[in-house]
Formats: C-alpha cells, structure tokens, sequence
C-alpha cells in the first residue's frame, strides 16, 4: 500500500455522518436513531433529508438498543448514535441480551471516543467501548483512522448482516487514506513494510504510529510494520500472524485502556499461535481529565515518543530471546 497523507483535517464522525446521508439515498431500508445528539453525531443532515426515517429518542439509550432491536426485526437496519460513552457504556445489557444475542441487523456508531473527546472530561472519555463490544458474541468492532476510513466502514457494515460496533471521535486528525481507499471488514492494511518491528493500531491515533516510524527509519534505522487493524473482531489474523513471524515483537497503539482492547485481542492471538516480546501503547489503567487532545495524549503516554521507546523495549527483549 502507498501511504499518502493529506493536510485536509476532519474527524471520523465527519465521515461516519457522510455516509448515513448516502445510506438514506440508496437504502429505504436504513433508519437512524439518536439519543439527542445529532448533530454531535453528525446524524443531522440525514434527519433534515430523511425525517420519516429518523427517531430522536432522546437521553435513553436503553430505550434507542431496544427499539433498534425491534427495527431490526421488522427488516430494517437501524443506526443507533449516541457518545460511546453512552452507548454501549449505558445500554451494554441491552445490546447484549436484545442485539447480539438474537443476532440482529442493528449497527451502534458511537463517536467521542478517547481520550481526544478534550475537555468534555473523564465521563465522556470512552477508553473501555473495545472491550466491552469484542466480547460480546455476534458482534463486529470496527475502529476506523481517518474519516474517509469512517465513512467506508459504515457503507460496509450496512451491506452486513449483524451487529456491528463502529468506533468515532470527535477531535479531527489527519487523513490517512486515500480517496481511492477500499475497504474489508476483518481485513487489516499495512501502511508501511519493514523487517524489524511490528507496530499495530487502530483509529486517528495511527498518525502518531506513522511519525514513529519514519523516525526510527530515519535516525535510529529500525524498519517497522505498521498496520492498520481497523476491524478489531473479527482480528486479520493472517496479516497478524505474517508480520510478527518476520519481525519477532510487536508494539499495538490505540486510544483506549490497554487491558482488553485492540492489544488484548492480538496477545490473546498470539500467545497460542506466536508469542513474541510485546509492548502496549494506550491509557494505563487510569481516567482520563478535562484538557487538549495533544495534551492529553501526551500525558498518558501516547505519543510518538512513546511508541518510539516501546519499540527498543520490545527490541531489547527479541535480542534477550535469541540470546
């Protein structure tokens, strides 16, 4: 893949909201739901174009799951929108026992996701949404990188059977894809090729794996692998398996709790497939606080900067190995 980056800006919600107003023009059968947030949500255009097809449920996102379900058996696929926090942090039960179980065609995007939700504070900082979705049977995790990842990945899970949770922040990043970008659900891309080192992520904070790397390369030369795990369940296991077989350890990157997210879901992989040295770049075991993205990402430790020391930890620890 050529990695081509762009100055234009825009959050994944951006590009989440994009697609939900496409959705509406080709699929009668598309509904969206809010829980009076969309236009934080960015389900506004489509409600203003589409309102016999929009359900404003107001602060109840049990309600929203439930009613989704429902939608869901009646033949249509319902988006449901709310803060992750607040979906699938307030309503888990209810996707769980109403959605997944009976596995039904119910999609939960959800934005403001991390630590760069700024200075809405701790109780709108999802940093657990991964771990409470990857669990859950039936359910696809999706975590996109940049807003045109976003609005592919919502095209696709619409064309799927099934739940999906699909991941979106509220802070605008860097485009990382291309506008001739394609996308496969379970189907992981790799950004850059090297032979040394395995850098995985997920979501806007790739951009700070990416500036790792070209540094490495440039004045430590250290090549890494830096691929893009945007379908967290079901996890490429394939391309997880080829990268870390070539460059014996791995670093994962994301903006969530390290316990039990996209890293937790490749050591559970690779410690019976591959083990090999690995390091975990993401929130350590703490909440976040009202602040700047940047300096937020900063202070717990998920930076460039970061993943550049983690990747001479793991480094260390392969050459310990083979000795």
């Amino acid at each position: 893949m050529i990695f081509i980056k762009r100055k234009k800006q825009e959050s994944t919600r951006d590009g989440y909201g994009r697609a939900l107003l496409e959705l509406g023009r080709t699929n009668s059968k598309v509904i969206v739901l809010s829980a009076d947030l969309k236009n934080s949500t960015r389900c506004s255009d489509f409600a203003q174009e589409f309102p016999d097809r929009f359900v404003e449920v107001g602060v109840a996102e049990q309600n929203m799951a439930s009613l989704a379900a429902g939608m869901a058996y009646a033949g249509y696929i319902p988006f449901i929108s709310s803060f992750a926090s607040f979906s699938p942090g307030r309503n888990w039960e209810q996707i769980r026992s109403c959605v997944c179980y009976p596995n039904l065609n119910v999609k939960i995007a959800s934005t403001h996701a991390g630590v760069t939700t700024g200075a809405d504070g701790a109780t709108h900082q999802s940093l657990e949404d991964i771990a409470i979705t990857r669990v859950i049977p039936n359910m696809t995790v999706i975590a996109p990188c940049d807003s045109r990842e976003a609005y592919l990945a919502t095209l696709a899970a619409a064309n799927e059977n099934g739940p999906f949770y699909i991941r979106l922040t509220r802070s605008e990043s860097d485009q990382i894809c291309s506008d001739k970008e394609k996308f496969e659900i379970g189907k992981a891309k790799v950004l850059q090729i090297g032979k040394d080192v395995t850098i995985f992520g997920c979501g806007p904070i790739l951009n700070e794996a990416i500036l790792a790397a070209k540094i490495l390369k440039q004045k430590h030369y250290v090549s890494a692998d830096v691929i893009n795990c945007h379908t967290i369940k079901p996890l490429d296991e394939k391309t997880v398996f080829e990268s870390v077989s070539k460059t014996g350890c791995a670093v994962c990157v994301e903006e969530h709790q390290i316990t039990g997210g996209l890293g937790g879901a490749i050591a559970e992989f690779l410690i019976e497939k591959y083990p090999v040295p690995m390091r975990f770049v993401g929130m350590p075991d703490k909440f976040g606080e009202s602040g700047e993205p940047q300096d937020l990402l900063e202070k717990y430790g998920m930076t460039k900067e970061k993943i550049i020391s983690s990747v001479f930890d793991v480094l260390k620890q392969k050459t310990l190995v083979k000795n």
